[in-house]
């Protein structure tokens, strides 16, 4: 392989005497491990009615959607997700994409790009982070957490353009976005805010509707709201929703909406299902929280001075530093019937390597039981030291 293989070898050399090295591991389907890694909230992935109607879909519109989106890739399904995303968001229209990564693509690259500005926020997701790159746009990286730097940007600029895009809950740590006082920025400034709410939907806002239902900021016309269908949906693919003109031009000029497949009908069909699970059962929400809740006592309580914070949406993050140290304490915890998320540089900073736990709507008492037992094992002497 020339220098490609000795240049992999050293690379890979690297990362694994830092403790960066990644590895996949099949589950098994009846895995019997407690699970606080995957991004399933509300539990519905396993959900009969939304197993049912991904299988029903299946038989009724086959394995794939044969094209993309333009041309054969849309079926009826695709616009009744659509029509029921944009109703439950409070959103005018809703644009169907293969995942939520992609549906961040589309979105920031065609609502931006040459003569526009945006304005990313220091934490933003790899797919925004990656959208703002492809935009051509000019980028800016802001602290949207302090709506007063993002003003700043925004005042300071020459773009007649400008999209201010920023996750409704952070993927890491769970903390929510200041929306309410972002948007007054954005509208004193002309700027349109993209917020991702991959983690919010289902999750935050009354009856799980999402980060921007929660602030008053539903159906705004220079709001433009993306999400995942991975998450509390248990499905797959992703969306875009804001006012009718929007998604008209995306169907136009969103490279990743045209050029890609039409997300499956299975998957379409679950997310169909499991919108309306969460729109019948607004409980599940309320049973996340406390989930979450009694994860994050049982972390406190197991490593007293390991940084724990108040879950605030399904994750809980507990930072442990060193990266080894936290792959560690995942490899013990998984030793003892309890999988939990390893998070290391590059998806967190250097030096807040952790462990995140993600809780779920459908944890039992027993579940949970397990859990504070486990994390007692692992964390305590993390938390005591050498």
């Amino acid at each position: 392989m020339g220098w490609l293989g000795a240049w992999l070898e050293e690379t890979a050399a690297a990362r694994a005497e830092a403790g960066l090295r990644r590895t996949l591991r099949p589950r098994e389907a009846d895995d019997p491990v407690v699970d606080l890694a995957s991004n399933d909230y509300l539990g519905l992935a396993r959900d009969p009615r939304v197993v049912e109607a991904a299988a029903a879909a299946l038989r009724t519109w086959g394995a794939g959607s044969t094209g993309s989106r333009l041309v054969t890739g849309t079926t009826r399904l695709h616009a009744d997700l659509e029509d029921a995303l944009a109703a439950f968001t409070g959103s005018e229209a809703a644009l169907v994409f293969s995942s939520g990564y992609t549906a961040n693509l589309g979105a920031v690259t065609a609502l931006s790009g040459r003569g526009a500005l945006v304005v990313s926020d220091v934490a933003a997701h790899a797919s925004l982070v990656d959208a703002a790159r492809l935009s051509r746009a000019r980028v800016e990286v802001a602290r949207c957490a302090d709506p007063a730097a993002v003003d700043a940007v925004l005042a300071a600029r020459h773009e007649a353009r400008a999209l201010v895009v920023v996750d409704g809950v952070d993927s890491v740590d769970g903390a929510i976005a200041p929306l309410a006082e972002l948007y007054a920025v954005c509208r004193e400034r002309g700027a349109v805010l993209v917020v991702d709410d991959a983690h919010g939907l289902g999750v935050r806002g009354p009856g799980g509707r999402g980060t921007l239902a929660e602030a008053g900021l539903a159906g705004a016309p220079d709001v433009v709201l993306t999400a995942t269908l991975s998450k509390s949906l248990g499905s797959q693919g992703g969306v875009v929703l804001g006012a009718r003109a929007v998604t008209e031009h995306l169907v136009d000029a969103a490279r990743p909406f045209i050029f890609d497949t039409g997300l499956a009908p299975a998957a379409v069909g679950a997310a169909l299902a499991a919108l309306e699970v969460v729109r019948a059962e607004p409980e599940r929400v309320a049973a996340l929280h406390a989930a979450a809740a009694s994860v994050a006592a049982s972390a406190r309580a197991a490593a007293p001075g390991v940084d724990v914070p108040a879950p605030t949406a399904a994750m809980v993050p507990v930072v442990l530093g060193d990266p080894v140290v936290a792959l560690t304490a995942a490899a013990a915890c998984a030793e003892h019937g309890l999988r939990a998320g390893c998070f290391r540089p590059p998806s967190v900073p250097p030096g807040t390597s952790r462990l995140r736990l993600t809780a779920r709507a459908d944890l039992t008492a027993d579940d949970l039981a397990l859990v504070d037992q486990v994390l007692h094992k692992v964390l305590g002497p993390v938390a005591s030291g050498p």
